[in-house]
């Protein structure tokens, strides 16, 4: 069973060991195509302009991750044949990432005994995990509900099974986001300004997974000047832009560096 350890610092992470991350979704809230949306993107055959709202799986040494849980969980977890999970970390507590929680429950009885699954997050968005499922913590619950066990995140490494997970702070406007680095990949989502020590958290990633929204700028999400300027900052060996709206235009349209590229729903990378 998953555990966590928040008893002060972990080794630093290895970057060495082997990981595979699986794009889920790459869209943003509203995902790709837009309801009653006629653009060009949206009316798009492009199956990598098809974009469910963004969610990763990562998987290291037999362990399986999930960072998000947004509305179109069930049809991610379908579409790439996902039969178990270990545990389930969480960025903010915006419906677009944490909306599919429910359906998580097939992972709890898949097991006899059911068993719980564990969420990691700071403590605003376990609270807010708990008022949306709230018929999920009651003394008497309905059968068949989600199984839940909480463990609040702060500012230390944390072990799942033998993966260590370094949060990294970001912030979505004014609202505190949980980036998560794990061996040599960072992945970040919904960030708008990273403090100078979070960054040094970031530092020697060999991926770097972070939110590029639209070209033009935006309050509270990176666009992508913003995004490709902190890939420059930090020098990963291979960067991955995702939370992608229909405003960036077409997957075939978007030009990057020679070691960055958009995400797509469906795309493994391996470390």
């Amino acid at each position: 069973m998953p555990t966590g350890n928040r008893h002060g610092p972990l080794l630093s992470p290895n970057i060495n060991c082997a990981v595979q991350l699986t794009f889920l979704g790459t869209g943003t809230s509203q995902g790709v195509p837009v309801i009653a949306c006629t653009c060009a993107v949206c009316r798009s055959n492009d199956p990598r302009d098809k974009r469910t709202r963004t969610s990763v799986l990562v998987e290291v040494n037999g362990t399986r991750l999930l960072i998000d849980a947004g509305p179109d969980l069930r049809q991610q977890m379908l579409r790439e044949g996902i039969s178990d999970l270990d545990a389930v970390l969480l960025t903010h507590e915006h419906m677009d990432h944490i909306a599919g929680l429910d359906d998580t429950r097939a992972f709890s009885f898949v097991h006899e005994p059911p068993r719980d699954i564990p969420i990691y997050a700071n403590r605003a968005t376990l609270e807010a995990v708990k008022r949306v499922y709230s018929y999920a913590f009651k003394t008497s619950r309905y059968p068949g509900v989600p199984r839940f066990s909480m463990h609040p995140v702060g500012d230390s490494p944390f072990m799942i099974a033998d993966v260590e997970v370094r949060p990294v702070e970001v912030m979505h406007l004014h609202m505190p986001v949980l980036g998560f680095r794990i061996g040599g990949l960072t992945y970040l989502t919904d960030a708008k300004t990273i403090a100078a020590s979070e960054k040094q958290k970031m530092l020697g990633s060999r991926v770097l997974v972070v939110n590029a929204l639209r070209r033009k700028e935006h309050i509270s999400h990176f666009n992508l000047e913003e995004a490709l300027a902190l890939i420059g900052e930090l020098a990963p060996e291979r960067a991955y832009l995702t939370h992608i709206s229909h405003l960036m235009g077409t997957h075939a349209s978007v030009h990057l560096p020679a070691n960055v590229a958009l995400a797509y729903d469906g795309l493994k990378v391996d470390l």
